[in-house]
């Protein structure tokens, strides 16, 4: 499937179910990134505007690069709290935007879907000189107890390309040549990482099943097969009705060479 469009009929769980990205991501790159409070953020692949919000929210401008209509129109409904927000059609490779335009671009859990060379050549050219790149992506914990080990089970069984998706995830060499060689200073990359996590109760769970791309949707043959085995997980880990599912939220930035 066209990687744009995966998310067409799981928006609203998308944008209720995935996790956020904690605010402290913007102050980190505002004080080592020099982020000055009219800086222009472009925030790439916005999907929903899940990470596009946090910066709404400190105050600065941000233009929403997301190709999918849905998911774009999504994030537009934020406009009517942050009319700082900008909301434009386009993808990593072709952003349409104009060049020496941007401060920073943000790409939030969806550099795997891109072609890496284009993008970074595009990225370039919509950078100003000295503009940085940050990349972010809520590493799921996968294992250490019986939810997180249960979880997991069901993706590997159920997920109908989970592998590939996963196999696609950048790893940290990847990232460091799509922001360049690098020498001290200008061009290294670097990385922070945050705590984060959600609690859910049973519909949140299933929700957050139902947000990934690659989980049977209502209607497919092992849709109900799924739901069975999310219920029995919950009814067999929660606590006060609740379980947690915890991330490490990683934070790779840099100046671009």
């Amino acid at each position: 499937m066209d990687s744009t469009q995966r998310f067409s009929d799981r928006v609203d769980s998308y944008r209720l179910y995935r996790p956020r990205y904690p605010i402290e991501i913007v102050d980190r790159l505002r004080d080592h990134c020099d982020l000055q409070p009219n800086a222009a953020v472009v925030d790439v692949a916005a999907g929903t505007g899940l990470l596009t919000e946090i910066f709404l929210a400190r105050g600065y401008a941000v233009t929403a690069v997301e190709p999918n209509d849905g998911m774009r129109a999504a994030c537009a409904s934020l406009i009517h709290r942050f009319p700082k927000l900008q909301c434009i059609p386009g993808t990593a490779e072709r952003t349409g935007l104009p060049s020496h335009s941007a401060d920073l671009i943000t790409v939030a859990q969806a550099l795997h879907w891109f072609d890496l060379p284009l993008a970074r050549a595009e990225f370039l050219r919509v950078l100003r000189p000295g503009g940085w790149c940050a990349v972010v992506y809520n590493e799921r914990r996968i294992d250490g107890d019986a939810f997180h080990d249960g979880y997991e089970r069901i993706l590997r069984e159920f997920g109908t390309d989970y592998e590939m998706v996963r196999n696609k995830y950048p790893r940290e060499q990847c990232l460091e040549e799509f922001f360049g060689p690098g020498h001290a200073g200008s061009g290294t990359m670097r990385r922070v990482t945050f705590s984060n996590a959600q609690e859910f109760d049973l519909d949140g769970l299933a929700g957050r099943i139902l947000s990934s791309s690659y989980m049977p949707q209502p209607g497919h043959p092992r849709y109900t097969a799924m739901m069975r085995q999310i219920e029995k997980l919950f009814a067999q880990c929660q606590q006060e009705g609740h379980v947690r599912m915890d991330y490490d939220c990683v934070v790779s930035y840099g100046q671009m060479e």
